[in-house]
């Protein structure tokens, strides 16, 4: 298979679905648009209708309920460019590609991908100046879209660039495409060759993947992973718990126990967002709170190191524990200086699917910047 399989954009092309299926399901793909490509859709048993990798890339009708916000996380009040957010201090996020090896139906910037604002885009060299003028900034992630999607001479035009300005150590590139096309890495000896230079000792790059299923952990997305590490670059994945995907605290163990022996070790596993079109694939935050913690039981402590977060419009808030009638909360990052590190307790509720459903707080500390581990401010 070549280095890009060919894309299905329309879901008359899903010869797979019966007619029927694929007439109902293009209100949905007129509201959300669909993209694949052979070789994630060769990973469906097309014979079970609740397999999980055709409900993360296939369409379906339980995706026009109404329910959520499409910037469930408000990312605009955070933007300060065009595709440039700046919501935690010393971390910038630019928006490098507004396209990806496929489209995830439960994707948190689907916005992206439908009939934009006026206004709405990327400007890079805007980004890069940004960056440039604020000596805060040490940690630059690439997303999207995915960057990797980018032809390789565009990828390292702008690798490059970050590079170039001194206060900026650590470049992340987030990206799925090593699940939904591994062959982009395994067949491009230049993208390994740009990591090879750009990642260097004290600056090293990441690219944090999105397995969310074990069956995406192919022979190929192994090679894959590995060459990213003989190039330097430190590989990790995050992934949300998914209603029908990963919910499940095997599954969930055998993908860490999978990521952990090849190389990409569990970092942030995230509340699935409340996203318009998103609410087949919500879990409640204590169920999976309780899965997030049976499924790391039985995994070395690489994957125990893993967060359980969710990317609230304050912050990252992680959950950190929970009684029959208490649950515990602690701002893992917040936007707010003031409440970084903040924990807070509520009354359970087994029904809340967003930080924003627990209504009856207990306790709140905000230890703020008044703790240190040594020395004066």
């Amino acid at each position: 298979m070549q280095a890009y399989p060919r894309f299905i954009t329309k879901i008359e092309h899903l010869d797979w679905l019966a007619p029927g299926e694929r007439e109902a399901l293009q209100a949905v793909a007129a509201k959300y648009p669909f993209r694949a490509n052979e070789y994630y859709l060769s990973l469906i048993d097309w014979d079970d209708p609740e397999d999980p990798i055709r409900r993360i890339v296939v369409p379906h009708t339980e995706e026009l309920e109404d329910w959520g916000d499409l910037d469930a996380s408000e990312e605009y009040r955070y933007t300060h460019a065009p595709g440039l957010q700046h919501k935690y201090g010393e971390t910038a996020l630019i928006l490098a590609s507004e396209v990806c090896g496929a489209i995830c139906r439960f994707c948190f910037r689907k916005r992206g991908f439908m009939k934009r604002d006026p206004g709405r885009g990327r400007d890079l060299d805007a980004a890069v100046e940004y960056v440039r003028a604020h000596p805060e900034l040490t940690n630059v992630l690439l997303t999207g879209g995915d960057p990797l999607f980018l032809p390789t001479p565009r990828l390292e035009s702008l690798v490059r660039r970050l590079r170039e300005i001194p206060h900026v150590k650590i470049l992340r590139i987030g990206s799925k495409m090593l699940a939904y096309n591994p062959y982009r890495v395994l067949d491009d000896p230049s993208l390994l060759e740009m990591f090879s230079r750009y990642s260097r000792p004290g600056r090293k790059m990441y690219v944090m993947t999105h397995f969310n299923h074990p069956r995406e952990l192919t022979e190929q997305a192994v090679s894959a992973i590995d060459l990213l590490g003989r190039s330097g670059v430190v590989v990790a994945n995050q992934t949300p718990i998914l209603r029908g995907v990963n919910d499940d605290a095997a599954v969930l163990t055998e993908l860490f126990r999978k990521l952990s022996f090849a190389g990409a070790a569990p970092y942030y596993v995230f509340i699935c967002r409340p996203t318009a079109g998103n609410r087949r694939f919500a879990v409640p935050v204590e169920r999976a709170y309780d899965l997030f913690q049976r499924a790391i039981m039985d995994c070395s402590g690489l994957a125990k190191r893993a967060k359980l977060v969710m990317s609230h419009s304050s912050g990252k808030i992680e959950v950190v524990g929970r009684t029959e009638d208490q649950i515990f909360f602690r701002y893992h990052r917040s936007a707010d200086p003031k409440r970084e590190s903040g924990f807070m307790v509520f009354k359970g509720n087994p029904e809340a699917l967003w930080f924003d459903d627990y209504v009856e707080r207990e306790v709140a500390h905000w230890p703020g910047r008044g703790y240190h581990c040594y020395g004066p401010e």
